[in-house]
């Protein structure tokens, strides 16, 4: 019998006992409880400069786990004090409310970059007196907790809760010692898996170094071959709306990717689809029935001299974001497109090439093979155990 068995014997053999969230917490409040709009407006300026008093911390800062400095933003000492609700200088944990709802960020002083921290709106600030809040963290990750946690979010435009609907929400309390177990286990387990993850990303890391390091290699010509313009090769074809069509299995493709799926395709030919805006370095390779929006092009390629995938791989070596147009938002347009330098080795290379960086492409990025298969298995593991060990039979 493990050291958890014998403390559910012991301390609950008959189930443990089930509490709403506001019974269990001390602090559920966010950055809106300062006061009233006009007032949080009148009292906090947001500014981009370190040296203020104290970091806004959003989710987006806690998820890249604070890695993004230059898009850092701060407040003065009087927001500091204005908003003392939501100081986060003590253990507790944060939650996106509007807009990815279901993340959890377990918090202590000591990860933050500045010593004043005070958190930012669209999340809620959660913490425990009587309940260990690492306790928390890991039952808050969990399925069952998820399930109820769905059923409160409104999916209508943005997703979001209340902290109303989220008070109600019960939970399994254990014993402290159960608590501590089962977060001794869980932290190990989450030690084990963090560095076990590093190291393979690290080598993931690597590997990807290796493939761009050949790709560039592979697609680095000179006058030994015949260049074109990216116009002799392939023809760029403008997006469409695709509303007026019903739901199918076509995929509709936009500047990030797939979009919905519908009932007709705009091609089924192989082609490079290149984002006009936003993510304009983030290509797809598609080779199956599609549709695309305007915020991404797609091309005709004429296979007669040059390979789809061997223009796909090429654009990639390119990086499109230096023929970037914009100032604001990344943006390409065709007539700087269709200037592009290209080079047109015999058809037979171009496969030779292809078939090389294929393999390569395979190793780094299909999930169901390689290291981001191993990466992904890691954290399948320590999901299974979580929700096994948090799934407490409830006292009757």
């Amino acid at each position: 019998m493990s050291r958890l068995e014998e403390l559910i014997a012991e301390l609950c053999p008959n189930g443990v006992e089930y509490k709403k969230i506001g019974d269990v917490c001390t602090t559920i409040t966010d950055y809106t409880a300062a006061g009233s709009f006009a007032d949080i407006a009148k009292n906090v300026k947001y500014i981009n400069n370190a040296t203020s008093y104290a970091q806004l911390i959003r989710t987006t800062d806690l998820k890249s786990n604070f890695s993004k400095t230059d898009n850092f933003v701060y407040v003065d000492e009087n927001a500091f004090k204005y908003l003392w609700r939501v100081n986060l200088d003590c253990e507790g944990l944060v939650m996106p409310n509007v807009g990815n709802c279901g993340e959890v960020y377990y918090i202590t002083p000591d990860i933050f970059p500045n010593e004043y921290n005070v958190l930012g709106p669209n999340a809620i600030w959660v913490k425990s007196n009587n309940v260990l809040n690492r306790y928390l963290y890991h039952l808050f990750l969990s399925r069952e907790f998820q399930v109820k946690l769905a059923k409160i979010i409104s999916p209508t435009g943005q997703t979001k809760f209340n902290k109303t609907n989220f008070k109600e929400i019960t939970i399994p309390v254990p014993p402290l010692p159960v608590q501590e177990e089962i977060v001794r286990i869980l932290d190990n387990f989450t030690e084990l898996t963090a560095e076990l993850t590093a190291e393979l990303t690290a080598e993931l890391t690597a590997r990807r170094k290796q493939y761009e390091y050949y790709r560039d290699s592979l697609l680095t010509f000179g006058d030994e071959v015949k260049w074109k313009t990216l116009s002799d090769v392939l023809k760029i074809k403008n997006g469409k709306d695709y509303k007026q069509f019903k739901s199918g299995n076509i995929p509709v493709y936009g500047s990030g990717g797939i979009m919905t799926y519908i009932d007709t395709f705009v091609s089924d030919k192989p082609t490079v689809l290149i984002p006009r805006k936003g993510s304009v370095d983030k290509l797809y390779y598609v080779d199956v029935p599609f549709w695309t929006v305007d915020t991404i092009f797609y091309t005709e390629i004429y296979t007669n001299v040059v390979i789809p995938k061997f223009v796909f791989y090429y654009l990639q070596k390119e990086h499109l974001e230096q023929y970037n147009t914009a100032g604001g938002v990344p943006s390409l347009t065709q007539t700087v497109l269709n200037r592009i330098a290209f080079p047109l080795p015999p058809l037979d290379e171009q496969q030779r090439i292809v078939d090389i960086l294929d393999r390569f492409d395979t190793l780094c990025n299909d999930i169901s093979s390689g290291l981001p298969a191993e990466i992904s298995a890691r954290q399948k593991q320590y999901e299974y155990y979580r929700d096994k060990l948090l799934t407490l039979k409830e006292l009757t």
